[in-house]
């Protein structure tokens, strides 16, 4: 078998070995190939040996490159031979090349596709093109210098640039190191500025390592063992943090959208007033702006003046329980087909990366995403990776030829980001991250849920009128806290501040004295201060005494004198107010607009509707359409029975090549005698019982392929059995392509 073409060899594999195969190679399969000969045609091209090899570790690329050297393309090369450069057993890694039609043959011969020299490296194993007659050079009589040289090249690159190549000179006139190895003819001169050295040399100079320095093994992966409830409590707090992050983001784009650049994107000044109001460094700002986006919960208004606002999605995120939201943005985050590790950095116009910008678009990003979480998740729970540069090192050895030059910073950039996702935590993924990857965001939200304690239902309120959080707050309570006081520092515990502000906030929202004075005694475990106490009283004291309607907007007070000194304030001149009578003012302005600028001015006006009531004026924020998440489109995987329906195909093409008499009728639309010859040949199947290879389109317009057993042919229609599937079919013949009779299968 050694002079086997890969044509032949492909024949004589079983059909579980081609699905196999074709599964491997997807881009084989699409579109369906005629028979072997085109598949084989198709797993030498170029580009398909190309993208056959990013899957393969270093190993496999060093057997590869090795048949490279002993010239496997140009002609079948003894698996001993091969076996002779190692030190260590080939021959899996040979079945695994042969699985993949890298490789082909047995070992008295095995031979790869011309193209892979092209496809994996020009110089495999660093070495340069072959000079046959360079291979019993004696090398003893080169002075100290010139095996410099040698020693430099014959490491790789063999080709090296140099001003000394520009002049062909004799050994006699030669002055440097190059152009002696020039004259003695142990380089070759590629160029004016280019010399190479021979594969021969190459060999000669690296001595018992004619393949260089390779790296047989995996590299070593320190790793720690955690406790797998350490580190789902620890990314659920990361998880907890993120969705508070990203809500205080809605809110701020609520009030205040961002414009969207000319060139995509968000401003530098916008990133940094997030990270500002959000008390975030700029890194995990940028992060959380490409996040929201890609969930769907920020979106461009695509207006005159285009802005970044939150779409009608982002409601329902809010009101959602906290493991759902970070389901929700933890998808958004692994789906994710942008780089933001690249934000911060300059392109080649020496142009800023911004959040959102589309040179951060990678439609691989989530594939390179996935594979670091998957090493990490083939490692028991629990088991943390403390050294990122080692898992960086472990990747690279599986998949040299996967992530191009931003390799190594992919898996840092993953980890980062995966640890301020909450999908890694300690150096290790976490349960939930675990059951994202594996089962999907619905069950990992449960997994999380399970994770993070339950709520509590209390706080502590300090004498220094901070409000403790012992944990995450039931809903409502946290709802109302977060009214009346103001995050001062998150995490495990958060940590509220009441200040009159706060609380001027609560009382503008509708509530009263005595609403926020029964929240503090029921909710608080530690007795409630009299600052506290002091302070609401006081706050409602002022708060409110001014009342404000809609005229464009009134003002009404029991206190002549408090309106007496209203209107004599500045603010009244800009806000036009006038007195109507003793005790009340109006204004042209709406009545936000005039609470805002009584506030300014150091009042405290609360806003009241027709019953009386304090109304809560309160933005409720810009809302658009929900345009749905960012999804990457991934193409759908073939099941093994439609990979061996494909296979039969393939086979059946084949032995409809190989059928005396038997060659193909094509059907020319409606000129010549195409559709007579076709419905000739189909009439002649059904009378002699033989199988024909029909390609049709189908009604929706689908080209498609069967073997069929004619039983009917007449009436403008071709019905028989489907031999793959063993029903009866009806094709109207004018939607088929083309016909060819088929040798019955001998299994």
């Amino acid at each position: 078998m050694s002079g086997t073409t890969l044509a032949d060899w492909l024949r004589a594999q079983d059909d579980s070995a081609l699905v196999a195969l074709l599964r491997a190679r997807p881009d084989l399969a699409t579109p369906p190939p005629a028979d072997v000969t085109v598949l084989a045609t198709r797993i030498g091209s170029r580009a398909s040996v190309s993208r056959a090899c990013e899957d393969l570790d270093t190993l496999a690329l060093s057997v590869l490159e090795a048949l490279l050297v002993l010239d496997a393309d140009v002609r079948p090369v003894p698996l001993d031979r091969l076996s002779a450069l190692f030190d260590v057993d080939v021959r899996p890694t040979v079945g695994l090349l042969q699985d993949r039609a890298l490789v082909w043959g047995d070992a008295s011969g095995l031979s790869t596709p011309p193209a892979t020299r092209d496809a994996v490296n020009p110089f495999p194993c660093g070495l340069g093109r072959s000079v046959p007659s360079l291979a019993e050079t004696d090398l003893g009589v080169l002075g100290e210098d010139e095996r410099r040289v040698l020693g430099a090249l014959a490491a790789g690159p063999p080709v090296g640039q140099t001003k000394d190549a520009a002049h062909v000179v004799s050994l006699a006139n030669a002055k440097t190191p190059i152009q002696k190895l020039l004259a003695r003819g142990l380089l070759v001169r590629r160029d004016a500025m280019t010399v190479e050295l021979p594969r021969e040399i190459g060999l000669k100079v690296r001595g018992d390592r004619p393949l260089g320095e390779i790296r047989t093994a995996e590299p070593p992966l320190t790793t720690v063992e955690r406790a797998p409830a350490t580190v789902d409590s620890t990314g659920g707090g990361e998880a907890l943090e993120l969705c508070r992050h990203v809500e205080g983001l809605l809110g701020l784009w609520s009030d205040e959208p961002p414009a969207v650049l000319r060139s995509g994107g968000v401003g530098v000044r916008e990133v940094r007033r997030v990270a500002k109001d959000l008390d975030v460094d700029e890194r995990r700002a940028a992060l959380l702006v490409e996040l929201v986006v890609n969930a769907g919960l920020v979106a461009d208004s695509e207006g005159a003046e285009p802005e970044w606002v939150p779409t009608t999605q982002a409601d329902s995120w809010l009101t959602a329980a906290p493991e759902h939201r970070w389901a929700a943005l933890a998808l958004a985050w692994l789906d994710l087909p942008r780089l933001p590790g690249l934000i911060g950095q300059r392109d080649d116009r020496d142009r800023l990366l911004n959040p959102l910008a589309p040179e951060l678009n990678r439609p691989g990003a989530p594939r390179d995403r996935r594979r670091v979480l998957d090493a990490l998740a083939a490692l028991p729970p629990g088991t943390a990776v403390p050294n990122v540069d080692e898992l960086a090192a472990v990747l690279a050895w599986r998949a040299p030829r996967r992530g191009g030059r931003l390799r190594d910073e992919l898996v840092r950039w993953t980890v980062d980001e995966g640890t301020s996702v909450g999908v890694l935590a300690l150096g290790a993924l976490t349960g939930q991250g675990r059951t994202l990857l594996s089962e999907g965001p619905g069950p990992a939200a449960k997994r999380l849920g399970d994770a993070l304690p339950a709520p509590v239902d209390h706080v502590l309120v300090q004498a220094d009128l901070t409000v403790v959080a012992p944990g995450r707050l039931e809903p409502e309570l946290a709802e109302d806290i977060a009214l009346v006081a103001d995050v001062e520092s998150a995490g495990g515990a958060t940590v509220y501040r009441v200040h009159e502000g706060s609380v001027r906030r609560a009382f503008d929202a509708g509530r009263t004295a005595a609403e926020l004075h029964e929240l503090f005694r029921a909710k608080s475990k530690t007795p409630v201060p009299q600052s506290l106490t002091y302070l609401i009283d006081d706050t409602a004291r002022k708060h409110g005494r001014l009342r404000g309607g809609a005229a464009g907007s009134f003002l009404r007070c029991d206190d002549p004198v408090l309106v007496a000194e209203v209107v004599a304030h500045p603010a009244a001149e800009r806000l036009e107010l006038r007195r109507i009578a003793p005790t009340v003012l109006v204004s042209p302005y709406p009545l936000a607009e005039v609470m805002d600028g009584l506030r300014a001015a150091g009042f405290a006006p609360a806003a009241e509707g027709p019953d009386g009531r304090v109304l809560d004026l309160r933005a409720a924020g810009r809302r658009i359409p929900g345009k749905g998440r960012r999804r990457t489109a991934v193409p759908s995987v073939p099941s093994d029975e439609q990979l061996g329906e494909l296979v039969r195909l393939v086979r059946a093409g084949d032995r409809a090549a190989a059928t005396t008499g038997g060659a193909r009728v094509a059907v020319p639309g409606h000129l010549g005698a195409g559709p007579s010859a076709t419905l000739d040949l189909l009439q002649r199947a059904a009378r002699e019982g033989r199988s024909v290879l029909v390609d049709f389109v189908d009604g929706h317009g689908t080209a498609a392929r069967r073997v069929i057993k004619p039983q009917v042919v007449g009436g403008g229609v071709l019905e028989g059995v489907d031999v793959s599937y063993g029903e009866v079919r009806r094709f109207p013949l004018h939607r088929i392509t083309s016909a060819a009779l088929v040798e019955d299968d001998p299994a």
